[in-house]
Order: C-alpha cells, then sequence, then structure tokens
C-alpha cells in the first residue's frame, strides 16, 4: 500500500516565513522602545542621585558645590563632580583626591569610570587619553546659567544655579528651587571651540544666533568637550541655557560639519571672562532629562521656547517660568 507523505508546500513555507518577518518587524521596533525607555529611566535616577548628593552636601557645607575655584594665576580646579562624591557612595575615590595638587597628577583619580556619571544612552562610555594622563567622561552638566560664565577681573559669576569661587545657597535661589534648573544631560566627547577670547569685554550681550556664536572662533577640539570628570571648566562639566536643548551649532573642520559647543576663554587660563555656549544634549528621543534644584527630575522637549528654558536657568532673573 501506498504511504501518504505530509509536509508543507513550498508556498506553505514562504507564507509562514513572510508572517514570521511581519512579526519580527513588528517586534524590534518595540523592543527599541522599551530598552529606550529603560535607558530613559536610568537617566532619571542619575540625575537624581546627583541632586540627592548635591543637598547633602548643602546640609554637610552650607551652600552647593561650586563650578570651580581658581587664583590669580593660571590654573585649573577639581569639578563639582568631585566634590560631591561621598554622596554618591565614591568616598573612597575622593579620599584619593589630594586638593592641593592638580588632577594631571592623579592618573588614578581622572581614569575611574563613575558610573552615575554616564547616562546609559551615551554611546561613548569610554576613556579618553590625553598625553601621559586618561579621563573618564560624564553625561550630566551642571547648569552655569545662560551666557557669561565668570569674570576673573571683576569677579562676576553666572546667573546659574552653580557658579565660580563659591557655591550657591537656598536663599540665592529668588526664581524658586523648583524652576530653575541644576543639571541637564549633556554629550559626551563633544567637539568645542575654546579661547578664542572673544568677547574679551564683562558685560558682553548674548550673540543674536548660533552662527553669531560660532563667528567668535577659537581653537577647534573635534571630540574632547564632557570627556573629563574631574576638570571644573564649564566645557567638560556644565551646561549653560544660550540654546533650546539639542540645538544644532554647526562648524565646519575641513569637510565635516560638526554640532558644536563654544568656550570664549577657558576658566582659569587668562584674565579674560569666560562666555559660553555648552548646549543641553542627549541621545533620548525629542528631549533631553534635567534635574532641578529642588531634587525633582523629569524630560524636557526639545520644543521648548527659548525665553522660557532661559528663564529656567537663572536661579534670580525674576522671570515668572513653570517647569513643563
Amino acid at each position: 500500500m501506498n504511504r501518504l507523505r505530509h509536509a508543507f508546500t513550498l508556498i506553505e513555507l514562504l507564507v509562514v516565513i513572510a508572517i514570521i518577518a511581519v512579526l519580527i518587524g513588528l517586534l524590534v521596533p518595540a523592543v527599541q522602545k522599551v530598552r529606550s525607555a529603560a535607558a530613559r529611566a536610568q537617566c532619571l535616577n542619575n540625575l537624581k542621585q546627583i541632586g540627592l548628593a548635591c543637598h547633602n552636601f548643602h546640609d554637610a557645607c552650607g551652600a552647593f558645590p561650586s563650578l570651580g575655584q581658581y587664583g590669580t594665576a593660571p590654573s585649573v580646579s577639581w569639578s563639582a563632580h568631585a566634590r560631591i562624591l561621598p554622596y554618591l557612595e565614591q568616598e573612597n575615590l575622593q579620599k584619593l583626591i589630594d586638593w592641593n595638587q592638580p588632577y594631571s597628577s592623579q592618573p588614578v583619580v581622572t581614569a575611574t569610570r563613575v558610573a552615575t556619571f554616564i547616562c546609559p544612552s551615551d554611546i561613548n562610555d569610554k576613556s579618553r587619553l590625553d598625553g601621559a594622563i586618561t579621563h573618564y567622561p560624564t553625561s550630566y552638566g551642571f547648569n552655569a546659567g545662560t551666557w557669561a560664565v565668570w569674570s576673573p577681573t571683576t569677579g562676576q559669576t553666572g546667573n546659574g544655579a552653580f557658579t565660580i569661587q563659591r557655591g550657591t545657597r537656598m536663599a540665592d535661589f529668588l526664581d524658586g528651587t523648583s524652576t530653575t534648573l541644576a543639571a541637564t544631560d549633556v554629550k559626551a566627547f563633544q567637539p568645542y571651540l575654546r579661547d578664542a577670547n572673544n568677547p574679551a569685554a564683562s558685560g558682553a550681550a548674548e550673540p543674536a544666533g548660533v552662527a553669531a556664536m560660532v563667528a567668535f572662533g577659537g581653537s577647534f577640539k573635534a571630540e574632547s568637550g564632557h570627556t573629563e570628570w574631574v576638570d571644573g571648566r564649564v566645557h567638560q562639566t556644565g551646561m549653560t541655557a544660550l540654546w533650546k536643548p539639542n540645538t544644532r551649532c554647526d562648524f565646519v573642520s575641513g569637510t565635516t560639519t560638526f554640532d558644536t559647543d563654544f568656550n570664549s576663554s577657558r576658566e582659569g587660563a587668562t584674565s579674560n571672562p569666560t562666555y559660553a555656549g555648552i548646549t543641553a544634549r542627549s541621545y533620548h528621543s525629542g528631549g533631553v532629562n534635567v534635574l532641578f534644584v529642588d531634587g525633582s527630575t523629569r524630560f524636557i522637549n526639545d520644543s521648548i521656547d527659548l525665553s522660557a528654558w532661559r528663564g529656567l536657568a537663572t536661579r534670580a532673573g525674576g522671570e515668572v517660568a513653570n517647569a513643563p
């Protein structure tokens, strides 16, 4: 007797393969969305931990940590990130720091990866070799204000939550702690312009647009911004609200266009004032995560009005601004 053979026909097999392909096509974006949401949640938690650390520092020292402290001679300064280490369960790391010596002579500290300082979505979670020393980046910058950061000749500091030379106190936040930015996402290995010493005078007005800022010029660094969590300078551990989150600031070097930050004169490098366009940026779709001075965190869309964004960056500007 002939036996019947049960098997798929070629058409049936192709139909099954097509169905599986469609299901995979539907599943992959869903998985990516879940991963993105999880990364954004972890990023918010990192900012929350940084906020708690700053508050504990304030309780212990009577003020928030300064962005940096510089002498009259050319100098560098340890960052606010370094000063809050004990409140992030990194006391042993801070004990390695000799505050009387520059970080360039302390390679064990500079090369250490602090997980709380790295956004899980940042694609540049890696060290950077700078001559004989290795640095590790950060994905979070403290709010230095809108444009002017520091004038060493007049002592004037920025209008943000964190300032040069001295730390701010709760009483300094006349605009309210719940409506003043403390820190935001920034991108590690960010290109930037530096040391054009332009503008050179105190009280310079904010540039009218991105092109005007880039036109100030400077020495171009393709990938070293926000790569040194130990460095108190604004292009390494700070941000400013000169432009809305994720605003492109195009600068052409050779045949390549870079999305660029700007520091007119590095703090401690000269007697010229420091103006900065250090934009809040992230790999989160549509906006950035932010920390407010009261310790709350949230996501702010790129579409926020520029005047509202700048209003959130000032500690005592008198703006009537509600955090979106």
